[in-house]
Formats: C-alpha cells, structure tokens, sequence
C-alpha cells in the first residue's frame, strides 16, 4: 500500500501485520483479526517500544482516523527502517 513491495508471510507460518521495507500496516482491525475497521487508513511506524513479553514493539499510527496500535517486530523487518523508526519516529 505504501512502498509498493509484494509482501508474503512470514517464516514458519506466523501472522504477519505491516511490510518488511517500510513497516506500513493498513488499519483493517479494531480488534485483532476482527477485520471490522472501516476506515482502511495507512498505518505508518511512528515508535518502537518494549514489552516483556512480546519482546520490541512497533508503534503504528494511523494516517487517516489517528488509530495506534502496537505489533510486533518481525525477523525479517529491514533494520535500516527499524533504525529510521527509533530515531525519527
């Protein structure tokens, strides 16, 4: 939606929610998985954050209706906009 990069799963089958590239998701939840969020807005990557469970967090925002929600980083997510994310938001 962003970047224009084809995004497939992610290794051993878990759920993946934004790009590897530029770590866009698209506001499609509510709740997770739910599919019930009407406005479809562009999820940019504004923060990274810790949780001692889940381990590093990217913090989304919405670009549409202001909607953050955190997701996990995944394995193959580019570090360089890992990095861009952490410094600049």
């Amino acid at each position: 939606m962003h970047c224009g990069i084809e995004v497939g799963p992610l290794p051993r089958g878990s759920y993946r929610n934004h790009c590897p590239s530029c770590l866009c998701s698209r506001h499609v939840d509510v709740l997770p998985g739910d599919r019930a969020a009407r406005c479809r807005g562009l999820m940019r990557a504004r923060g990274v954050d810790s949780h001692p469970a889940k381990g590093h967090m990217l913090v989304h925002r919405c670009v549409e209706c202001g909607f953050v929600r955190r997701n996990r980083v995944a394995p193959d997510d580019e570090l360089e906009s890992l990095l861009q994310v952490m410094k600049y938001g």
